[in-house]
């Protein structure tokens, strides 16, 4: 079809889904590829989603319903996201959760899906949240064949809780996204990064600090003895931070890379072949004292871990302090002996997480086990 056409994708996309379910066919459901590492390992025949359009970027671009004065952007799912944020940049704004790319080629569908944020996640103020938190509202083929709309495209039509916030992380088991509705905010006007030396203790208790202060924090990143911090916001309140914090700044035209680097997981850090391992676990949780090298992003909540210790081992610690682990990258996920993606559901979750299935994927057959074994 020439240019991109919703409706047309949508029945195109649930003819094949409906072809699936009858035929208890698994399918990978497939936008960029550019996560196929993460999450349990993909299965069932590849359904590349942005092949079904035929549409250029060009096109797909011409179908996004974007006012910079409203601070919404409405976009087709296989659109690519850097397109996406070219389009956001060139009017002065951003996504402010700063989604991982990872790889070139990923897509907005796969943005949402993977549901993962970077630095800014657990920045001071307005820009403070994960990516659900800037879903409005999004499209969806089930394994029914049904196109469905959730939430809305303006902010005002989005209060209370909506199923375009379950898609987020939900890495394609309820159905193949087709459009999302996301919150944008414009890019700081000023930014800085200061970075000091400390210890792991030192670092920890000086960004718990800070986060009961009323400082422009957009970042803090923990690693190999330095901690770095990332200021954002109006030119006064920075420049105030800075002369009240001290510690070195940095050149802009080394930090933005790094934090870049950061996001998209190319700093050195992320290069071995080790078993990477994302903990959650409450800012003020202590040093975790297992065995490998970390880097300690977003207050303390976000602890990343190379360690080659059992995932029994690895899931008990962190559990008692407070937190969850994920295996985030592994070597290879067909490995019998690979642990889960994901810490195991409570029996309580598991049992809405397969009511969930059962309503948008009856026979079971997008991403089967990409989320959960159990689903």
């Amino acid at each position: 079809m020439a240019g991109f056409h919703l409706q047309a994708y949508e029945s195109a996309l649930a003819e094949r889904l409906i072809a699936a379910t009858a035929n208890h066919e698994p399918l990978c459901l497939r936008g960029g590829g550019t996560k196929d590492f993460y999450g349990n390992a993909p299965r069932g025949t590849v359904l590349d989603l942005p092949a079904l359009t035929n549409a250029t970027p060009a096109e797909l671009l011409a179908a996004v319903e974007y006012e910079p004065s409203e601070l919404v952007v409405t976009a087709p799912a296989v659109l690519p996201l850097a397109v996406l944020e070219a389009l956001l940049a060139a009017q002065g704004q951003m996504l402010a959760f700063e989604p991982p790319r990872f790889a070139v080629g990923g897509t907005v569908g796969g943005c949402v899906a993977a549901g993962l944020a970077g630095p800014r996640r657990r920045s001071a103020g307005p820009m403070h949240g994960g990516l659900r938190d800037f879903v409005l509202g999004a499209r969806l083929v089930d394994g029914r064949g049904r196109a469905l709309a959730f939430g809305g495209r303006v902010m005002k039509n989005v209060a209370g809780y909506d199923l375009s916030r379950v898609l987020a992380g939900s890495l394609g088991v309820l159905g193949a996204i087709t459009e999302v509705s996301l919150k944008v905010l414009p890019v700081p006007f000023e930014e800085t990064t200061l970075v000091q030396e400390c210890t792991e203790e030192e670092g920890l208790a000086l960004v718990n600090g800070w986060a009961g202060q009323p400082l422009p924090v957009s970042a803090t990143a923990w690693e190999h003895g330095k901690l770095r911090l990332r200021l954002s916001g109006a030119i006064a309140a920075v420049s105030a931070a800075v002369a009240r914090l001290g510690g070195e700044r940095l050149p802009d035209a080394v930090a933005a890379p790094w934090w870049d680097a950061l996001r998209d997981q190319q700093l050195p850090y992320f290069s071995s072949n080790a078993p990477l391992w994302r903990l959650a676990l409450p800012p003020a949780a202590p040093p975790v004292g297992l065995d490998g090298p970390q880097l300690i992003e977003w207050s303390g909540a976000q602890r990343w871990l190379k360690s080659l210790l059992p995932a029994s081992v690895v899931r008990e610690h962190v559990t008692t302090l407070g937190g969850h682990a994920t295996a985030f990258r592994v070597h290879d996920r067909s490995d019998a002996s690979t642990p889960d993606a994901f810490t195991p559901l409570a029996p309580a979750l598991l049992a809405i997480h397969r009511r969930l299935k059962a309503e948008f994927d009856p026979a079971g057959v997008l991403n089967p086990g990409r989320l959960y074994p159990e689903l």
